[in-house]
């Protein structure tokens, strides 16, 4: 029930290098309203721990991809561990509510013949061991 909804408020440029955490509006409710061709960002309920030897891909669910909600999740690399910000895109040109607590997307695990070489935990990642929503970091 925790979503940070990207604004155009402040009139900036959005810039991975240098993020303005202000282009985001803290929500805490049951559901959140994504004004058209804008996104929130959101959080997995489950906490993930991933083997040396898996790695997972996160896709949308059919029911709101058909609405035109795209959810956007980077591969959790192998030995990443913490709760998933998830990306979720309103592409239409209408508001789009989503809701908390219910299945958006869904995680594909595909485990490796072998561990791999360097994990997300060796190379010491930025996104490791997250617990809330996590903005944009460099």
């Amino acid at each position: 029930d925790e979503f940070k909804l990207f604004t155009n408020l402040n009139s900036t440029i959005v810039d991975p290098k240098n993020f303005d955490d202000e282009s985001f509006v803290d929500i805490k409710a049951p559901f959140c309203i994504i004004p058209p061709n804008s996104f929130a960002l959101a959080r997995t309920v489950e906490h993930f721990r991933i083997p040396r030897h898996v790695l997972t891909l996160c896709v949308g669910k059919s029911t709101y991809a058909r609405c035109g909600i795209i959810i956007n999740v980077t591969p959790f690399e192998p030995e990443w561990e913490g709760y998933v910000t998830l990306e979720i895109s309103n592409t239409t040109p209408l508001p789009a509510k989503i809701y908390a607590n219910e299945g958006i997307a869904q995680v594909l695990f595909f485990e490796a013949d072998n561990v791999c070489q360097t994990s997300y935990k060796d190379r010491k990642g930025k996104y490791q061991g997250q617990v809330g929503i996590v903005a944009p970091r460099v």
